[in-house]
């Protein structure tokens, strides 16, 4: 028994590592799996010195709140540039040239052909002879101006006297005057016109002992601002080579 107990100390240790090795293997398996775990943590870190990503799209977000907060009259008023002047005002009136064969002329505008009050009414010192021979070559300008600085203040229309000039040329003066029995007669007969050019005989619906001489169509009305005003004939169709405008303008 002796000698076998002596074999098995000197084989066993042949068969079976010590367990100094054994150990210092788990310890090294050990030192590895801390090892891939350390690096496994390491891996998953994130470095310091990158931007972080969301960090760098919130200035990118913040442009585009920035673009969808501007209002779309903002980019128009930007790409159309400085807003043009304001559009003048354009009506239509009826306007009236009249006066006796052998006196003077008179204008009436008024907004319709049934309006009882003129607009304006203006008693010219132009005859009538001399008027229809300067619409004889088809093209009138006739310009009524006021130069006194008393009357700045009123309303153009309200101006009580003006220097008239007719092709350039001056030919006397304009009053304005407030529509008479006579006046308001004459026109009453010519309602049922609109557009025209004749002769009333004398006493046909009025008192005059004269014939009167008269010339009907509808104005533009162009109010170019508080110190000028237009009124251009639209063509007749018994003068379709008529051009006639009136002008009020008055310089301060």
């Amino acid at each position: 028994m002796t000698k076998i107990d002596s074999l098995r100390r000197c084989l066993l240790p042949c068969f079976s590592p010590p367990t100094t090795t054994s150990s210092s293997c788990s310890a090294t398996a050990i030192v590895t799996a801390t090892t891939t775990t350390t690096k496994k943590r390491i891996s998953s870190s994130l470095r310091d010195d990158l931007d972080h990503p969301l960090t760098t799209q919130v200035p990118q977000t913040q442009d585009q709140d920035q673009e969808d907060s501007v209002s779309p009259d903002q980019i128009f008023a930007a790409s159309a540039g400085p807003l043009p002047p304001p559009r003048r005002s354009r009506t239509m009136v009826i306007g009236t040239i009249f006066g006796h064969r052998h006196g003077h002329v008179w204008l009436c505008i008024q907004h319709n052909r049934l309006s009882a009050k003129p607009l304006l009414l203006l008693e010219l010192s132009i005859a009538t002879h001399q008027l229809v021979k300067e619409m004889q070559c088809g093209l009138v300008r006739i310009a009524f101006e006021s130069a006194r600085p008393d009357l700045t203040s009123c309303p153009l229309r309200s101006v009580p006297a003006w220097t008239m000039f007719c092709n350039g040329k001056r030919v006397g003066f304009a009053a304005r005057r407030r529509a008479s029995e006579q006046n308001r007669l004459m026109l009453k007969t010519m309602q049922s016109i609109t557009v025209g050019a004749g002769v009333i005989p004398a006493g046909f619906g009025s008192s005059d002992s004269e014939d009167i001489i008269y010339m009907r169509a509808n104005y533009e009305h162009v109010v170019g601002s508080a110190d000028s005003e237009a009124f251009h004939l639209m063509n007749l169709e018994e003068c379709p080579g008529q051009e006639l405008s009136v002008f009020l303008m008055r310089t301060r």
